[in-house]
């Protein structure tokens, strides 16, 4: 049986009015009344009507989110994180998955305004910057996850790729390898273009050189791409001893095609991955890889939102960039 605003009202002996005002904080309510009304609301288990208080403040206690694939390994995690910050605040979640199309992402953003919703995340990559810098013109609470747009960074929460592509390289140049592989993904997107420039500088700072027929690409970025990249690589005659996948995807997929090929991973060729997975501390070995903290990134995101809606642009910062780390596991080999 649902409890309502009237049935603790009654039990507590007091008007529906003030329960309203100890539950919304407004108005001037006694301590010791304060006190007994919540003590009550929570025997009951009340809990407020989101839809009846949104509509007599004429705002939604909502948070909507928009991205790809919500089953995806790596897109899971961003609606934990944006749900634990709307928990924290009873705010309610909507998500929509785009499954990277276009239309998905413009329906989802339609549907989240018609019903009030004025806190919006967005991942995606399929919307140009210019209608996104128009749209946060009229969604004030909309906020960028994993991507960076210089007129609207302050919507923006995006990750330092290149510092994460150099991670990687030198971790493998501190561990003495010197002939490296890249398999990479060839979508026109900035994670892949700014991984890889972080390698070639780390190598570059090295003294170290990556031939052309060392990078592979592929326009997808799956276990089953990773797989496919690892064989051309071998059959290729490429001199290697290690790989830097774009994605842990990719490095799952180049492993177990390397051990089916009779090449031991990290014996014979050690692979290093991106992203940090939950499967990484499944597979064998465990993979070394960086540490993409998206989880944290999306709690952060809808903690944007909100202050975005309710203090305005000019009191969050102007800048959130997040930093990659290293995650070391047995995937490595120290020559």
């Amino acid at each position: 049986m649902v409890v309502t605003l009237k049935d603790v009202a009654e039990k507590a002996g007091v008007s529906t009015s003030t329960v309203s005002r100890v539950l919304s904080g407004k108005g001037r309510v006694g301590k010791k009344c304060q006190a007994h009304v919540k003590k009550i609301v929570e025997e009951m288990g009340y809990r407020p009507n989101t839809n009846a208080r949104a509509l007599a403040c004429n705002r939604t206690e909502m948070i909507g989110l928009i991205t790809p694939n919500i089953a995806g390994a790596f897109h899971g995690p961003i609606c934990v994180g944006v749900e634990e910050a709307a928990s924290k605040i009873r705010y309610k979640i909507l998500i929509a998955n785009s499954f990277d199309e276009y239309e998905r992402v413009q329906e989802a953003i339609y549907s989240f305004s018609e019903q009030g919703c004025d806190n919006i995340i967005i991942h995606t990559n399929f919307v140009e910057d210019d209608e996104l810098i128009q749209l946060a013109e009229r969604i004030p609470g909309l906020v960028i996850i994993n991507r960076f747009i210089p007129e609207i960074a302050e919507r923006c929460v995006w990750l330092d790729n290149v510092s994460g592509g150099r991670l990687a390289a030198k971790y493998l140049i501190d561990s003495g390898h010197k002939d490296i592989a890249v398999i990479s993904h060839s979508r026109k997107i900035a994670d892949p273009k700014d991984r890889l420039t972080g390698v070639l500088e780390a190598c570059e700072k090295a003294g170290i050189s990556i031939p052309e027929q060392n990078i592979l690409f592929d326009p997808i970025g799956t276990i089953d791409e990773g797989r496919l990249l690892a064989r051309q690589l071998v059959e290729s005659d490429a001199k290697f001893t290690a790989i830097i996948a774009y994605n842990d995807l990719m490095a799952v997929g180049a492993i177990n095609e390397l051990q089916d090929m009779g090449i031991r991973v990290p014996e014979d060729v050690s692979v290093i991955g991106f992203d940090d997975l939950y499967f990484c501390q499944t597979s064998r070995p465990t993979l070394t890889t960086i540490h993409y903290p998206i989880s944290e990134m999306a709690k952060y995101a809808a903690e944007l939102s909100v202050a975005l809606t309710t203090k305005g642009k000019d009191a969050t910062p102007k800048t959130h960039l997040f930093m990659p780390s290293l995650v070391e596991r047995k995937s490595v080999k120290t020559l």
